[in-house]
């Protein structure tokens, strides 16, 4: 798009409390039936409609329709029992019970298109589509059947080939693969984690965008985060890697991490959707705090290829704070983009 710094958000909002039970990842449904279908649209609409509102440029679905960015997707695929559940620990970071791989996996049918016709209806601007990456799927489930990380990974990224094709034909101008994975499994990354998220993405004229962050602002990661040190450089990891990549744009958390700046050097070329929005913290930033962000990150990445984003999504965070930090991302940008157009026209004068 011609804007510059267009603003989006990474992936989810806050539903609201008719549709599920606020502040929770993995809420359950508060409705059932045609009731669930018509809340899950309107709960779509709604978002669309704030994130307009607040002034976002690249408009997505807030994932009004699913109750987690992974599991609602494995939950539409053959080849997975739903009901067999094992322990296994996620990201080396928590224990959870998750569904178990006994077969061959597959896609019966597309899972999100019709959402995403539905998105695509309700705006004119940019609209972008989260799917989960490869590397996070695997490490998602309990593998019974496969016995390989690296085989099941394979066979998700041609799964997640089929659909984003088909989220392309529908609409779709940005399909973003989330692979907060790409933060642990470093060995993996390198030896395969980076060709599956290529496959996936494989064939694609929609702009392609891989997020990696450090999680949603929840008790485990936060915890997790504090073992990191003073400074996070588990970019270093991936970041190469994607810069050789087919990837058009590279997703990192920023603000009030520990994540040195200057590692975005790494991605250099790439497009950055660079996160000035913290969404560990209830606590709205001002537009200068957003502003100061992208000011910093200007040293390191062209602007016309920084997109302002949030770290993560805002699912568990209180709605009127992620409603807040729209607004304050946008208007943070809008500070860097008038100083930006100011600079130009002196040069002109």
């Amino acid at each position: 798009m011609s804007t510059l710094l267009p603003t989006s958000i990474v992936g989810s909002l806050p539903k609201p409390s008719w549709l599920a039970e606020p502040e929770r990842l993995w809420s359950p449904w508060l409705l059932e039936g045609d009731a669930l279908v018509e809340g899950k649209q309107d709960a779509l609409r709604s978002a669309v409609h704030e994130q307009e509102r607040h002034g976002i440029d690249i408009v997505s679905d807030g994932e009004q329709t699913r109750q987690h960015f992974v599991t609602t997707f494995i939950e539409h695929l053959d080849g997975i029992d739903q009901e067999r559940k094992e322990t296994v620990r996620i990201r080396d970071r928590y224990d959870a019970a998750v569904p178990t791989v006994v077969g061959a996996v597959s896609r019966p049918e597309s899972v999100f298109v019709e959402d995403a016709r539905f998105l695509r209806a309700q705006t004119d601007r940019p609209i972008k589509w989260a799917l989960p990456g490869p590397m996070t799927m695997i490490d998602t489930l309990s593998d019974q059947h496969y016995k390989s990380r690296e085989k099941l990974a394979w066979e998700f990224a041609t799964i997640l080939n089929q659909e984003a094709r088909e989220l392309q034909d529908a609409g779709v101008d940005v399909i973003q693969f989330d692979e907060p994975a790409f933060t642990v499994f470093h060995d993996e990354v390198q030896d395969w984690g980076v060709a599956a998220l290529e496959r996936a993405a494989e064939g694609l004229t929609a702009e392609t965008a891989v997020h990696i962050c450090y999680g949603y602002g929840i008790e485990a990661n936060n915890r997790w985060k504090e073992t990191l040190g003073a400074e996070w450089r588990q970019y270093e990891q991936s970041f190469p890697l994607l810069q050789q990549s087919s990837i058009d744009i590279v997703s990192l958390e920023c603000i009030h991490s520990h994540v040195p700046l200057d590692l975005v050097e790494l991605i250099r070329g790439k497009k950055v959707m660079l996160g000035a929005i913290d969404v560990a913290t209830e606590q709205v930033e001002t537009p200068e705090e957003v502003a100061a962000v992208l000011r910093r990150a200007l040293d390191h990445v062209d602007a016309d290829k920084l997109i302002p984003s949030t770290n993560c999504g805002m699912a568990p965070l209180a709605r009127s704070a992620a409603l807040g930090k729209l607004g304050a991302l946008s208007a943070g940008a809008a500070i860097v983009r008038n100083e930006l157009a100011e600079v130009s026209a002196s040069l002109v004068r």
